[in-house]
């Protein structure tokens, strides 16, 4: 899986390579116990410093989305239960989420229109 970044977005890199990685172990590009590149590897290959590629890393593995183990490299993680904390994350994103759609106007069935396509990309 080939990485897109946005040097000139607002997102920092390390949020777009997290972004990335959580789509593709949504949509199944990424499978569980995949190898995924090292650190070094992935600055190589996208173009960012290592210290980067390892925040974005560090923080997906305290989000339990991958596994890190020096001598076997690291790995995608197992799909993940619905914990306490999870939701509670959750639940503030969206809620952020939904105070800028009501901004912006947007009326509940847009949203869940929205919702349903979006969500459709990740079923199996």
């Amino acid at each position: 899986m080939l990485l897109e970044i946005n040097a000139q977005s607002q997102i920092p890199i390390y949020q777009q390579i997290c972004d990335q990685l959580i789509l593709g172990i949504a949509t199944n590009k990424l499978q569980p116990g995949e190898l995924l590149p090292s650190v070094r590897q992935m600055a190589d290959e996208i173009g960012v410093n290592m210290m980067t590629v390892s925040k974005a890393y560090t923080l997906l593995k305290n989000d339990g989305y991958i596994l890190t183990d020096r001598r076997n490299g690291t790995k995608v993680a197992e799909k993940q239960v619905n914990e306490p904390s999870f939701q509670k994350r959750f639940s503030k994103r969206l809620e952020l989420l939904l105070a800028e759609a009501q901004i912006h106007q947007l009326s509940e069935n847009a949203i869940q229109d929205e919702v349903k396509q979006i969500y459709q990309k990740f079923e199996q």
